[in-house]
């Protein structure tokens, strides 16, 4: 979960993908996104994209939904992936606006737009350089002929063939962007669900003129005006008989403990105490207070706020979670393994991070004894998210207890690998090689890192 702050640096540059759908801001190019795993967020996230996929008719694409911490109010799509940062979540104050922005990357997915905008950058190549082949011909024969102004003017070609192609492709980006916009209130009316909180999204970017202040000149932004945007969505989501519904109360309480969580680390206490300053002593705010109180090393006092509010909803597991990491960092590694077992029994979602962390917990505690056991439930953990990069180092620390040296640099290896860093696993992958019989199952999963060609992961 956050608390492990179980971040994978996923060489993916965005270049593409913020050029595919910067759905309402836009964050640098050429970074590496910091991934965040946690299973109280992802098993919301994943019930607000749930109805969406169905109605766009993706429900089976296989697609995922991957969180990046960062601050910012952004979302866009690559391949098959919809990245979301915690700040859009943070940002976002009722469920029905987050689920109006991935309806939007939604529309990117549906409409093939990341493939369509490949052809489109092809093609702003292709103007482009023969713009300036053109461009340097005229400015070749001026310097020949001793002609200053066609060397100028052959510059002006070159200049003028690149900012046409630019302008193209952004007016591309607009097109499909409005093409989005209108496919979210589809897939938001089939699905039974009100427009208005994309529309609320929107406006609160118009506020903090994210999206206006990004030049004076229309024709340089890759979106639509936003307050075009807004007109042309509003005037078409207020004919839906569903535009007034409300979110359920419930999805409303996990969202804003979902809010709060992410408070907490971003910005401790006070974040959390700003974020619910109109309800200082509701579940979400002391949920954010328990959180921050364990990050800033007072563990009694954490537990004493979680558990007051198991003592109002014993059946919540992402609670249990928290419980358990407290214990964690508190050196109660057996009470942890406790805590985690009963958030994963209440678990509806099944998450293979709440299964990793039982058997984390018994790695930490150090009973030999208890190896064997943090090993199969590390496996049964990574068998239902194998992405878990951070699992893997446990299960490797198990495998050395129990003398396994292999096993252990094999683990070590696959979470390398799952982390991105592929030079690493690589190196494990051959350590443990050395020591296991060739041809063997696990001789030939080592192989497979060893061989497997890879630009990123």
């Amino acid at each position: 979960m956050i608390a492990r702050l179980q971040t994978r640096l996923s060489c993916l540059f965005l270049a593409m993908a913020m050029a595919v759908s910067p759905v309402l801001a836009a964050s640098p190019v050429g970074r590496s996104v910091p991934v965040v795993r946690d299973a109280e967020i992802e098993a919301l996230i994943a019930d607000y994209t749930r109805p969406i996929l169905k109605a766009a008719g993706l429900s089976r694409s296989g697609i995922e939904v991957v969180l990046v911490n960062s601050p910012e109010f952004n979302a866009f799509v690559s391949g098959r992936r919809i990245f979301i940062n915690t700040g859009t979540i943070l940002g976002s104050e009722t469920p029905n606006e987050l689920i109006g922005v991935i309806a939007h990357e939604i529309g990117h997915l549906a409409g093939g737009h990341q493939l369509r905008l490949r052809d489109q950058m092809e093609r702003a190549k292709t103007i482009a350089l023969i713009a300036g082949l053109l461009g340097a011909g005229v400015a070749v024969a001026g310097a020949a002929t001793g002609s200053s102004d066609a060397a100028r003017a052959g510059t002006g070609v070159a200049a003028g063939g690149g900012a046409a192609a630019l302008r193209g492709l952004q007016a591309y980006q607009r097109t499909e962007e409005t093409t989005a916009d209108r496919s979210a209130l589809v897939y938001l009316e089939k699905s039974g669900q009100s427009a208005r909180g994309l529309i609320e999204s929107f406006e609160g970017l118009e506020r903090a003129n994210m999206l206006s202040g990004i030049s004076p000149n229309r024709y340089i932004t890759s979106h639509p005006a936003p307050r075009d945007r807004i007109g042309r969505l509003e005037e078409l989501a207020r004919t839906s008989r569903f535009y007034d519904r409300k979110d359920d109360p419930a999805l409303q309480l996990r969202h804003d403990l979902a809010r709060a969580k992410i408070a907490a680390y971003g910005a401790g206490a006070g974040g959390v105490r700003r974020l619910f300053r109109n309800d200082p002593r509701g579940l979400p705010a002391t949920y954010g207070e328990a959180i921050s109180a364990h990050l800033s090393g007072s563990p009694g006092a954490a537990l004493q706020k979680i558990d007051a509010l198991l003592a109002r909803e014993p059946k919540s597991p992402w609670l249990h979670e928290i419980r358990g990491e407290i214990l964690m960092e508190a050196g109660r590694a057996k009470e942890a393994a406790a805590a985690f077992t009963r958030a994963a029994k209440l678990d509806p979602t099944k998450s293979g991070l709440l299964q990793a962390s039982i058997g984390q917990a018994m790695v930490t505690g150090g009973d030999a004894a208890d190896m064997k056991s943090a090993i199969a439930m590390i496996k049964k953990g990574l068998e239902a998210d194998p992405s878990n990069s951070n699992a893997y180092r446990f299960l490797s620390m198990a495998y050395g207890k129990i003398g396994d040296a292999a096993a252990a640099e094999l683990a070590m290896a696959e979470g390398y690998w799952q982390a991105g860093s592929i030079l690493d696993a690589r190196i494990f992958a051959a350590r443990a090689q050395l020591k296991l019989k060739p041809g063997s199952p696990a001789w030939l999963q080592a192989q497979d890192i060893i061989s497997t060609k890879t630009s990123s992961k």
